[in-house]
């Protein structure tokens, strides 16, 4: 599938997988940037998708930020609908309590993924169909 992007700052790098086979394409900052701890920063990539009909754009956290350095998204996932056409910025979110995060122009700071939709087509019922879960919700495996 080929997916087009815009580029919106002149230095923003095209998207790519870090290994042949990855699930995401790694997305970049174009500002430097200090997240302290607690804080959040909204961080452009300097660039726009046209994500296709029928498809969805997931913006991720890269787990290895997110392990080393707390390093995540405030609303993972972020959602890039098929129809959107500005830029793609990160909330990002600083969840260590004592080390700030700096980002540089340049570095990777999520990834995109793109993931196929059913139709949905919302109903009224007057009853779902049961299921061995049922109503079981937080904390409903004991776990």
């Amino acid at each position: 599938m080929e997916l087009p992007f815009k580029r919106l700052d002149p230095a923003a790098e095209l998207p790519a997988q870090a290994h042949e086979g990855d699930a995401g394409l790694d997305l970049c900052s174009t500002i430097d940037v200090e997240v302290l701890p607690g804080e959040r920063a909204m961080v452009p990539t300097g660039l726009s998708v046209a994500i296709p009909d029928g498809h969805a754009g997931l913006v991720l956290p890269r787990s290895g930020l997110a392990s080393r350095q707390g390093l995540t998204l405030a609303n993972a996932p972020g959602l890039i609908d098929s129809g959107y056409r500005g830029e793609v910025t990160c909330a990002l979110v600083n969840l260590d309590r004592d080390q700030a995060v700096k980002i540089r122009r340049g570095d990777r700071i999520a990834q995109l993924v793109v993931v196929a939709l059913p139709q949905i087509l919302p109903s009224w019922v007057d009853d779902l169909p049961p299921s061995s879960r049922g109503g079981g919700g937080f904390g409903s495996t004991g776990a």
